[in-house]
């Protein structure tokens, strides 16, 4: 029996994959749209991971330049801004996801786990009225089987009563090295890793 579920957000909770495209593009709008758009394709594939490591990737492993912390952290602060400007927008939430939270929020212990940036992600949650919904709402720079593993301990849930709903390969990863189940949804090459594939919120049995 499933008591507690976790759940990324971007992807999951709102449809926010072509914003982050244009935020990416955005901070990197000086270097050269070939590298720019290998790096969107790894951000794409890769959507569980954090901004942090995104940007490193893009200097360390596309441009095969270093770059320092610091600066990581002025390119980081600069996609906030950006996100915290578009993603407001309710127009964004993913209806039958919001749906299924609100129906739902009082039968299950609910926290989110996140790739997106800790204090972004809990303003977007404020501004679009979703953290009553959750018991807490968790993000990068910590990685999300890190976030995970702190929410089993903190909370003593029991792994076989846990479940993480995602939409990306990286959270498949996270939620099996912390052997908990892994619900897909959003992204049809996660069927054959999934407990459970999500197609329709009206008929999901958890």
């Amino acid at each position: 029996m499933i008591k507690n579920i976790l759940w990324d957000f971007d992807g999951v909770i709102i449809d926010s994959l072509a914003i982050r495209d244009y935020g990416f593009r955005e901070i990197f709008k000086e270097f050269d749209k070939q590298s720019v758009d290998k790096l969107i394709q790894y951000h794409n594939y890769n959507g569980g991971l954090s901004r942090f490591h995104k940007i490193e990737y893009f200097f360390n492993e596309i441009l095969k330049q270093n770059i320092t912390q610091d600066e990581i952290l002025q390119y980081a602060n600069k996609f906030t801004t950006i996100m915290r400007q578009e993603l407001c927008n309710p127009e964004y939430l993913i209806a039958n996801t919001i749906q299924f939270i609100k129906d739902n929020y009082e039968n299950y212990n609910f926290h989110i786990v996140s790739g997106s940036e800790h204090n972004e992600l809990n303003f977007l949650c404020q501004k679009l009225d979703l953290s009553q919904y959750f018991i807490s709402i968790n993000g990068s720079p910590t990685p999300k089987n890190q976030l995970i593993k702190n929410l089993l301990e903190s909370y003593n849930y029991n792994i076989n009563q846990t479940i993480l709903i995602g939409d990306s390969i990286n959270d498949y990863e996270a939620a099996s090295v912390n052997k908990i189940g892994f619900y897909g949804f959003n992204n049809e090459n996660l069927k054959d890793k999934s407990k459970i594939y999500i197609e329709d919120w009206n008929n999901l049995i958890i």
